[in-house]
């Protein structure tokens, strides 16, 4: 009986490949809390750990009955089971395409996951490749992270199934498609919108791989508002589109815009901003020189440092604003050809030089501290803030004015009358001398 036994079992198993490491197909038994039974058709049933058939989100990915793929380990252990793995049936499976790609050397695309010593770690048809830095991209580029977390086309150069080790290029994938200037320039003809990553910033602009190509994203084409460096509106490793703006064949470089995508705001300027009124913008920078507020809708105008203040034309713009304040300004003037706006900060508040004129008449008698003795005169303090100014021909009647002028110092008390206001010109003149007249 035994001996009929052992007959039939070598008939049924006989189209099986018993090798230790060979694929099989068997069929799902029973599925246990940690284990799954399978049976390969051979002695004794295999037990297979739940875990190798969930996917990467812990759902089970089959049912009793199946058939599936699994590896033979040990055709019988000292306790008399097999050993299967189904583990090893897919790795092999994967490993075996794998080698196919490479001896076609087909492109294959992989996602990279991580960067380590050297390089990057690539998955790929659920099995982890090497990356090596320096096969990154064709010029060698020390600032490579941009290509961390993006799908990628790939070579494979080398694999050692043994040490489960795989080595990718993407330099390779690239040469391939290097083209002619001729080529490159048909393909990328201006006002062509192409897609690209950010692979490195700097203080003039961003580069972009194109794939094979780099192209140059000058910061002034990044956006239409004034920027101080790319970093505020891009981000390295971000996948963008751009237009083709030119293509220079002697330097084959691409010249690439972004702002171009948009509507230019410029268009909008008449419609929206009129001379004359108040808006209420946010400051978005600030230089030496003044001001930029945006005016909604992309709309920039500069605030000169000589219409921050009333009072004080020289005025270091950051004790007026700060960045992402709100405040109110004035357009005063909009130059079509010079595509700029022109705006004030003092012209939203009173003019304490008009102040002044309303409430004050030529001969009136004031008393007021000396702010500086200068040179061609002194300046003292007035109603609002502002100066007026008596000259040195104005202080005495005497012809040695410079002797009587180093009499007068900072923080004194002086006498005066007012000889003239000029609100329009920002002027009040005093005098001492023409006191005795009076």
């Amino acid at each position: 009986m035994q001996s009929e036994f052992e007959s039939l079992f070598q008939e049924s198993v006989k189209d099986i490949d018993m090798t230790p490491g060979s694929i099989v197909s068997a069929t799902v038994i029973d599925i246990k809390e940690d284990f799954v039974v399978i049976s390969a058709g051979l002695k004794s049933e295999g037990i297979i750990p739940r875990n190798q058939f969930t996917s990467s989100d812990g759902e089970l990915e089959i049912s009793v009955g199946d058939t599936v793929e699994v590896v033979l380990d040990i055709i019988e252990d000292g306790y008399g089971e097999t050993i299967l793995s189904r583990e090893k049936a897919k790795r092999t499976k994967v490993w075996n395409e794998l080698e196919k790609i490479q001896q076609s050397q087909e492109i294959i695309k992989g996602k990279v996951c991580g960067k380590v010593k050297g390089g990057f770690t690539v998955e790929l048809m659920n099995v982890k490749a090497f990356l090596p830095g320096s096969l990154v991209d064709i010029r060698p580029n020390k600032e490579v992270d941009y290509i961390d977390g993006k799908t990628l086309d790939f070579k494979i150069i080398k694999m050692d199934k043994v040490r489960n080790n795989i080595v990718l290029s993407r330099k390779a994938v690239l040469q391939d498609q290097i083209s002619t200037p001729e080529e490159v320039a048909s393909n990328y003809t201006e006002g062509k919108v192409v897609r690209g990553f950010i692979k490195n910033l700097t203080d003039y602009g961003a580069f972009i791989d194109l794939g094979g190509i780099d192209g140059l994203l000058h910061i002034t084409d990044i956006s239409w508002r004034r920027i101080n460096h790319p970093s505020e509106v891009l981000k390295l490793g971000d996948e963008i589109d751009v237009k083709v703006l030119k293509y220079d064949s002697d330097k084959n470089r691409v010249s690439l815009g972004m702002k171009q995508l948009e509507e230019d705001p410029w268009d909008k300027v008449k419609d929206l901003i009129e001379l004359g009124s108040k808006y209420t913008g946010k400051v978005t920078n600030i230089a030496d020189y003044g001001v930029f507020v945006d005016l909604g809708n992309n709309i920039e105008g500069l605030v000169r440092t000589s219409e921050l203040n009333w009072t004080n034309k020289n005025i270091n713009p950051n004790k007026v604003a700060a960045l992402n304040d709100d405040v109110e300004v004035k357009v005063i003037e909009i130059d079509d050809e010079k595509r700029r706006v022109s705006l004030s900060i003092k012209q939203c508040q009173e003019n304490p030089w008009v102040n002044f004129e309303e409430k004050h008449n030529k001969g009136d008698i004031l008393e007021s501290e000396i702010k500086s003795v200068t040179d061609f005169g002194i300046f003292v303090g007035l109603d609002g803030g502002i100066d007026g100014l008596i000259h040195v021909t104005d202080i005495t009647k005497s012809e040695n004015q410079e002797e009587e002028l180093r009499k007068y110092k900072k923080g004194d008390q002086v006498k005066t009358i007012i000889l003239s206001v000029d609100a329009e010109r920002e002027r009040v003149s005093l005098g001492i001398k023409q006191l005795d007249s009076n």
